[in-house]
Order: C-alpha cells, then structure tokens, then sequence
C-alpha cells in the first residue's frame, strides 16, 4: 500500500495535550531535547501515515513514558536526591515538592502526637459512623429487589386479612394485572429423617401463581404449575438455595420428598441464590389447596400490573374489584373491605418500616461527622495561628501562599489517609452495631459489610480531611506577613482567626443541642410508652412460642398442649404454666363475630378472640374483676364458657351485669359468660382499651391452629430467661411432634412493643454523648487558643492588678457565649426539622419545650465546664514568667 499523501495546506501542529503532560514530567536537561525529537518523529510519521495515525503513536509514547517518569520522581521526592543535571525547573511538576511538603507534614505530626491522635480519632469516629450507615441504608434502600421489573409489583389493601373465598371469587377476573397470587406465613416443622427431632422453617404457604408474580424462576427444578394449588394436588414445595445446601445440594434432591408439616412434599424447584420473598429469613415456599368455603382472612395479595396499567388505569381495575367484592359478600361498616380499594408499592410494603430508622440515624451520623470536621478545623486553625510568627517570616522571605496552602493539603491528606484507616474498623464495627441495634427485623442479614463501606470510609475521610483544611488554607493565603509580625506579640481579641475558631464553635455546639434535643425527645417518648399500662405482669415471665406438626388431628391438639404444660410445671422454679393462640403486645388478629342473645338491634361488630388454657390467666397475671376464670371442668361436652374483659362489658353491657348472659360466636350454639377481667394490650401497646373475650382450647378445637405460644410464670427470685433453655430441652425430649420456635421473655416482648423509638433513643443517645464530647473538646480547644493569643495582654492586666476570679470570668464568658449562641442556633434547627421524628414520639410534642431547654442547659453546662480549666490557668498566669517567655 502507498504512504498516504499529507493534507492539503501542510503539515497541521503537533496536539499540545501530550506533549504538555510529557513536558510536565521530564527533567529539564532533557526536555527540550525530547520534545524536539518527538515534534520531529510526529512529522514524519503524518506524512507517511494521515495526522489521525500519527497522533495515535505520539499518545502511546506519552502514555508509556508517564508511568516511569512520574516512579522516578515520587521516588526521587522521598530520597531527596537530584543530580544537578537534572534539576527540575522552578515551578514544574508537583510530585516532587508535594512529597517533601508530605515528609515535613509527617513530622510535624510524629512531634505533635497529641494533636494528630486527636484530631485521627475525631475525623475517623465521624468518618466510620457515617460510612457505616451509608452501608445499611445502601443494602437495604438502595439496592434493588430481586425482582425484574420490581416498580410494576404492588401488595393489595388489608394485607393478611384476605380469605381463600375471596380469592377464588376474584380470580376469575384480574382485569389490570398479568398475575396475582395469595401468601401467608408460617413455621413449619421439617423432619430430616423418621427419628429426627422437628426443626421450624420459615415458609410461606402461597398459591401457584407466586412466581409468575414476582418473575422469578428456580435455578433448578421449575415453578409451581396451575393446578397445584387444587384440592387434591399431591403436595409440592419449592426451597430456598439456602435450605438446599443444608439438605445436601445434591441436584438429584430435586423430585424426592421431605416432611414437612407432617405431609410428605416432593421438591419440585430451588430458588436462586440472593432471592428472598417477602423477607430473606423465609426457606421454602409452599403450595396450598384453596378452599372456597373458608371465610378465615389471613392473606396477603400480590400483584403485578399489566402493560400500559398505570395511574387512572390501576385505580379503575381497584374500583371494579371492590365492587365485585361488595356485590358478593356482606362486610360490617368498620370492616368494610370494598371501601377503599388500594395498592401499596411492594418496596414501599417491604421496606418502608426501616425507611425512617435508618435515615435518621444517617442523619444523625452526617451531623456528628460535621462536627467532627469543624473540630479539626478548629484545631488546625490552633495550629496555624501558634505558627503564625514562623509563617510569616517564611513568606516576608519569599515563600509563595501555594506551596504553604499545598503543606496543608499535605497534612490534611496524612490526617485523612490515618482517619480512614482508623474509621474503616469503626464502620467494621459500627455496621454490626447498628445491625443489632437498629429495628432491622428479619432484612438485618440483607444489609452486608462489603468494600463499599470501606470504599466509602475512604473517600469520606479524604474530602472530610481536604474539606477541613480549607479554612486554614483560605486564612493562610488572605493573610499579611507585616501585619502578622507586628502582631506576634498579641492575637488581638478581633483576630481573623478567632474569628473563624469562634464560628466553628457555634456551628458544633449548634449541630450538637440538634442531636441532643432528637434523642431527649425520644427518651421522653420512650418513658412514656413505658409507663402504659399492658395489663399483665411483665416480670417473671418467660415466653415459648411453639409448634405442631400438620398431622396433629384438631380434636388432639388440646390434649398435646395440655400435656405439655403438665410436663413444663415440674420444671424447677416455675410456678404457673400456660398457653394462648395470641401473646398480647404482638398485633391484632383472631377478630371473631359477636352476636348478643336478647339484643338483636346490636349492629354486626367483631371483637377479639384470644384461645387458651385455663392456667393462662394466672401464669401472665391478668387479673380477674368479677366471676370466674376458665377451668378444668369446662370440657367439650358442658356448656361453652367465655371470659370478657372490662372493655366489652363496658361497651356491650353499659349498667348491666354481663355475668351470665349469653352470645353468640359464629360457632353452633351459644356461649355463657362466667367472669369479667382487666384490660390488656392485646393488639399493640397504645391501642388502648379494645374488647375482647377468652374461650377455651378444649371448647373449640376446630379453631386451634398448630402454633401456640407457652407462657412460664417463675417463682420469687427466679430469672425467668433460665427457663427458656430448660423448657427448650424437656419440649425436645418429651413431645417429638412439637417444636420450638423462639423462647424469650414476657419483658422482652413489651420491649419490641415499644417499637423503633426504643432502638432509634439508643443509638441517638449514644451519638449525642459523643457529639457532646466533641462539642467540648471544640469549647475548651477554641478557649485555650484565645488565652494563648492574649496570653501577653492578659499578664499586664494580672500585672495591673486584675483579679483571678475576673480573668476566669472574662475568660468563661467568652466560651459560654459562643455555646449560647450555638445553642439559639441549635433550637432554631430543631424547630424547623422536629417533624422529621414525629413518627417516633408518643405523647410528647416534636417542639417540646422541656427537651428543647434541658438540651440547652445540658450544653451550655458542658460548655462552661469545658472553658473553666483555660481559664483556670489564665488566672494562675505569672506576669514575670509572660513578659520574659515573650
């Protein structure tokens, strides 16, 4: 092939960008040589070549030679040697300079350990908590679904409230949506082999369409095809990938059967690896035949919306199921499902919980690493004012404000590279405490500790570190040699850097009375919610929730129980033994109709039902106001007997007496009330007072389910957290069908009741106490410093005879100022972001006065004590000691 002709016109330029950089690097005896020859080598090879040939040669001579040029002179930066030949011309590339600025910063630092330690472990506590929340909010909010096209998913309204008859009335019709499918959870027993005790799995027992929902399909194996979920239909189970390592991982696992619940299920299908649904505790997914006759409702429904359905669409296809359901079944008017028809998000369903926790304590991280910054800006700008004499004798010599701000930078960069090193274990150990700390539920495995947390640990402390040297670099370059001479003798009280000092104290003391403000309001919540009224005894009281195997008949479901708690009351130590369907303070549920015999106007209403056993009442101290509690001797073949609380006999019986009178139930027959008790939170801590009546296992055990919750009251003096292992070990050992799910105690449980304020007051309280401590160690920082700069004047008014207990006024004044200011600052921002934790408070305001001002006492007290030791010594100053050091 012929050279191609050069252009028309001439040889064009060489690019400037390459050779700019290559110049950048060279040593000045050779650059010019080179660039000569470079030019040169270019023009020849644009003539044979084309320009686009040559400027691709002349970059890949650039990009090969950089590398080696900028090794040489980083390494000739750290040795110091330079060969005079080479010597590198004024003003040319940085690294070399950078790396002695980076040795000089070093050894101010090993000579100032006090400061370094300080301000690394400052800059790394702000730096980790943050990178640490950045790592859970990124894995649990951030980070996608593993669902394909995950916005179209949406949970239908009443979540956990729909029947099997109202699905399959629905079914033939889903107008709106490609698929829907019905899910529930449970814990199942699964057996790994005929003598093998049960072990709980977490499973979701769902219809066959699941998966074309979500649009995810196993790994191995397939889905559950249409028809599975039948009568009839042999029984199939798809598993997580998870519980198929556990049972072996063997490919040929698939199309065998395990036990699950009782019944043998063939594996039909794993799942892949990282998917979970509705949460990643859940192990197996399994089929269940329908039954349009049960009216039960403890459903979910899941969807996906069809192409082209969306705003008005969706609404419409909403309505017209609402309508469908109103035209089939008859609801009471506080049930009334047809109403409001609506379709939640799926991410908003599954994590909207832990939407508000977790920013928050992002929040209060980003807040705390704030003041971290602004007191190592205080603390350099303590540094540069001490050197202020040094400084500007070195720039009346000659020195350029560049290369002093690139000192800074230098510093800053060995501060920022420690504080990484230091914040990435506290990210490390941070991530797992607010894991446990934090109202995770059961996604707290879903949030991981990867290098993202250390990359952001990184990259936080090196702009947290530049982002605070400059103010010390902006100070250094705006200032004047002379005037700085001729000041050396005094700071003046208007210095420009107690100035900048003084407003960064502000600021920490601001940011901190926000911090302090949020988490008194919390306690206050929390006190609050503590001192309702659960009505049981929460002390004493350990907490087994439990459960039987599928194939457990009904009929003998309450003889399985009973023996049992036959078997746990010889455990030592326990007093009272008990058993209910539902522990109060978990939720509501098991509402049942109520009818009144003799009262036929009561409109339809339902009310909640708890089934239990007749030591219940005593082993969680319920106590009984009028009758009777059940007993032994209401059996399945007398009279069935019911227990009501103070709340339905005050809203069903108002000035009558309900002892004796009868209702209905919705079962075959009537129910005679025998006694009256106290109010309990059934439902949730601050629902109140609701109705609700107590029935007997033994009375109706067609509506036993197989799990049941064990209640153990301890004797006086007994922990009741040792009977749980106890109680764990005689269940294994004496009831094979039954299986322990979780054990705890009764006080625990009205813990988690509480809810997330609980676990938000915690880890706020714990950043406010460190926000606290930086906020005074800014005060007494930025107090020292002013007494050092006034350390001259200061002896001549001691000298003058100025009394101690005024310098220490004076002194204090100044640093209580600046903590009043900032706590008016910090008020202020409070007012305007309270909002932000009304979700959490419970009778107490978000602009609670009482919080607001003990959070501003309790800073300016920590304020005040922060200057006293400065100014303590500025008292003591010797006059004789100043004027001769000065």
């Amino acid at each position: 092939m012929p050279p191609l002709e050069p252009r028309s016109g001439g040889p064009q330029k060489v690019p400037r960008l390459p050779l700019s950089l290559l110049r950048a690097w060279l040593p000045y005896a050779e650059r010019d040589e080179v660039i000569v020859e470079l030019r040169a080598e270019f023009a020849s090879r644009e003539a044979r070549e084309g320009r686009r040939a040559a400027s691709a040669w002349l970059w890949r001579q650039v990009l090969g030679s950089v590398p080696p040029l900028v090794r040489r002179t980083f390494f000739r930066g750290w040795t110091g040697f330079e060969p005079t030949s080479s010597r590198l011309r004024p003003g040319g590339p940085p690294m070399e300079s950078f790396i002695m600025d980076l040795r000089y910063a070093a050894r101010r630092l090993r000579a100032r350990p006090s400061y370094a330690l300080l301000a690394i472990l400052t800059l790394a506590i702000g730096v980790g908590g943050t990178a640490a929340a950045f790592g859970l909010v990124r894995g649990l909010l951030l980070t996608p679904l593993p669902y394909p096209n995950e916005e179209r998913l949406g949970l239908f309204w009443s979540p956990g409230d729909w029947s099997e008859r109202e699905f399959l009335h629905l079914s033939s019709d889903w107008s709106g949506f490609s698929a829907v499918a019905a899910f529930r959870t449970k814990e199942l027993p699964l057996r790994r082999g005929p003598q093998a005790s049960p072990e709980l799995v977490t499973s979701i027992s769902t219809t066959a369409g699941l998966f074309d929902v979500l649009g995810v399909r196993p790994a191995l194996g397939r889905a559950f095809e249409p028809g599975e979920d039948r009568p009839g239909a042999a029984p199939a189970v798809i598993i997580s990938d998870g519980l198929y390592s556990d049972l072996g991982g063997q490919p040929s696992l698939i199309g065998n059967t395990v036990e699950l619940d009782g019944a043998t299920h063939t594996v039909v299908g794993v799942m892949p690896r990282g998917f979970w649904f509705p949460d990643p505790t859940v192990r197996a997914w399994v089929v269940e035949p329908l039954n349009p006759e049960d009216g039960s409702g403890n459903y979910a429904l899941v969807g996906r919306r069809a192409p082209g359905t969306d705003g008005p669409a969706v609404d419409l296809a909403l309505k017209r199921l609402g309508a469908r359901l109103k035209e089939r079944f008859q609801y009471p008017a506080a049930w009334d499902k047809s109403r409001a028809p609506a379709l939640t998000p799926l991410r908003e369903h599954l994590l909207g919980p832990l939407q508000a926790p977790l920013l928050a304590t992002l929040a209060a991280m980003a807040v705390l690493l704030l003041i971290a910054c602004a007191n190592v800006a205080a603390l350099m700008l303590g540094q540069v004012d001490s050197r202020a004499t040094e400084l500007a004798v070195r720039m009346a010599l000659g020195a350029d404000s560049r290369r002093m701000t690139q000192q800074l930078l230098a510093e800053a960069l060995l501060l920022g590279l420690a504080a990484a090193g230091v914040g990435a274990v506290i990210a490390a150990q941070g991530f797992r405490l607010l894991t446990d700390a934090l109202p995770l539920g059961p996604l707290a495995p879903h949030g991981s500790l990867d290098w993202g947390v250390f990359s952001a640990a990184l990259v936080l402390a090196l702009v947290a570190a530049f982002a605070v040297a400059l103010l010390p670099a902006r100070s250094l370059r705006r200032s004047d040699p002379q005037r700085a001479l001729s000041k050396s003798r005094t700071g003046g009280v208007g210095a420009r850097g107690g100035r900048t000092e003084g407003a960064l104290v502000v600021g920490q003391v601001a940011l901190a009375v926000l911090l302090t403000a949020g988490a008194a309001l919390l306690v206050r919540s929390v006190t609050n919610l503590r001192a309702i009224d659960s009505g049981v005894d929460t002390g004493r009281v350990a907490v087994l929730d439990v459960v039987m195997e599928g194939n457990v008949a009904r009929e003998a479901r309450p003889r399985v129980m009973a023996d049992l708690e036959a078997t746990l009351a010889t455990l030592p130590g326990v007093r009272a033994v008990g058993a209910t369907q539902k522990l109060p303070l978990r939720g509501a549920g098991e509402d049942w109709g109520l009818e009144i015999e003799g009262k036929p106007d009561l409109p339809s209403t339902t009310t909640y039902v708890r089934l239990v056993s007749p030591g219940y009442f005593e082993a969680i101290g319920i106590q009984l106001i009028d009758g009777r509690l059940l007993l032994e001797s209401d059996r399945v073949d007398t009279e069935r007997a019911v227990v009501i609380n103070r709340a339905l006999a005050k809203k069903y019986f108002p000035g009558e007496n309900p002892i004796g009178q009868r209702i209905n139930t919705g079962l075959e027959g009537l129910e005679r009330i025998v006694g009256v008790v106290e109010d309990v939170a059934e439902a949730g801590l601050t629902d109140g007072s609701v109705p609700a009546r107590y029935m007997l296992h033994a009375q109706v055990a067609d509506m036993m389910m197989t799990g049941q919750v064990l209640v153990l009251r301890a004797q006086p003096g007994q922990d009741p957290a040792a009977l749980v292992d106890a109680a764990r070990k005689q269940i294994a050992a004496t009831s094979p069908s039954v299986a322990v799910q979780r054990g705890s105690t009764l006080e625990a449980v009205f813990a988690q009741a509480i809810g997330p304020a609980r676990q938000v007051m915690s880890v706020l309280t714990f950043l406010t106490a460190l926000a606290v401590v930086l906020g005074a160690v800014g005060v007494y920082g930025v107090t020292s410093h002013f007494v050092r700069r006034r350390q001259r004047d200061l002896g001549i008014c001691i000298a003058l005879g100025l009394r101690p207990s005024r310098v220490v006024a004076q002194v204090v004044g100044r640093g209580g100022a600046l903590v009043l200011l900032g706590s008016v600052i910090g008020i202020i921002a409070a007012l305007a972001l309270a909002r932000l934790l009304s979700s959490f408070l419970y009778g107490v305001s978000a602009v609670d006065p009482l919080s607001l001002a003990g959070a501003t006492l309790g800073l300016l007290a920590v304020g005040v004590g922060a200057a006293l030791l400065p100014a303590w010594r500025a008292s003591r100053l010797d006059p004789a000691v100043v004027f001769r050091e000065g």
